[in-house]
């Protein structure tokens, strides 16, 4: 493994129309970045275009496909568990659909990199943060639920429920990631307290979140009441 190699992972489902375009913009970026896709069953096709892929990147593009939905915090625990296993310093985290832009993956590096953050997350509400495409209710609900984090957790960070994130790999080595309750966007709010709570540097980044144009939104009622009653668990949980 080089020095400093950096594994961006990226959980698909049904990504058809998202998933080589936004392999082959991280493959483009003027820092080296390793991709694993993490599949879950993909109906679509999503993870053979990702093999037919790999005859052109080769050992770059990492792919592990799983036998069905098994929810986004548990595609994120076994990308950890992966890059940790091959020794990769910065993971990387993020979506498919190009509601982040990679280009922010730099920005996302160089806080942790040069900056000495132990992680760098890619946040909406900070000054320079914006989001696009959005209707009013949804930003409303997502910054309002973030306020709501921040109370109950008692925790300085302002964009909690942020997919878009950078860890070194000591902080992957000292969480327990077993000890992970959460499989959909509450996994996101429980790994930002967990981090803190382990006393690591944290540091958000403004970005730019677009909506997705293209593929279906994989947000439900479900994932946002797990969201929403999680936080009161992992604010009175040992």
């Amino acid at each position: 493994m080089n020095l400093m190699s950096n594994l961006v992972i990226i959980p698909t489902y049904k990504e058809r129309e998202n998933v080589e375009r936004m392999i082959r913009k991280v493959f483009s970026l003027p820092i080296g970045f390793d991709i694993l896709i993490v599949d879950d069953g993909s109906p679509d096709g999503t993870a053979q275009i990702v093999k037919e892929l790999q005859k052109e990147f080769g050992s770059k593009l990492h792919l592990i496909e799983r036998s069905g939905k098994l929810g986004l915090g548990t595609a994120y625990i076994t990308g950890f568990n992966y890059a940790l296993e091959q020794k990769f310093d910065y993971i990387f985290e993020m979506d498919c659909d190009f509601s982040h832009n990679p280009d922010d993956l730099l920005k996302l590096y160089d806080a942790c990199h040069n900056q000495g953050y132990d992680l760098a997350i890619g946040s909406r509400y900070v000054k320079g943060g914006k989001v696009i495409n959005w209707p009013w209710d949804r930003i409303l609900m997502s910054y309002f639920a973030s306020v709501y984090v921040r109370t109950i957790l008692w925790i300085n960070i302002h964009d909690t429920t942020a997919g878009f994130k950078c860890y070194r790999r000591k902080v992957l080595e000292t969480l327990d990631l077993s000890s992970v309750h959460f499989i959909g966007y509450a996994f996101q709010i429980e790994m930002k307290y967990k981090v803190k709570q382990a006393g690591f540097k944290i540091k958000e980044v403004p970005i730019t979140f677009t909506d997705r144009t293209a593929g279906e939104s994989k947000m439900s009622k479900g994932i946002f009441k797990e969201a929403i009653l999680g936080v009161i668990q992992m604010r009175f949980s040992k």
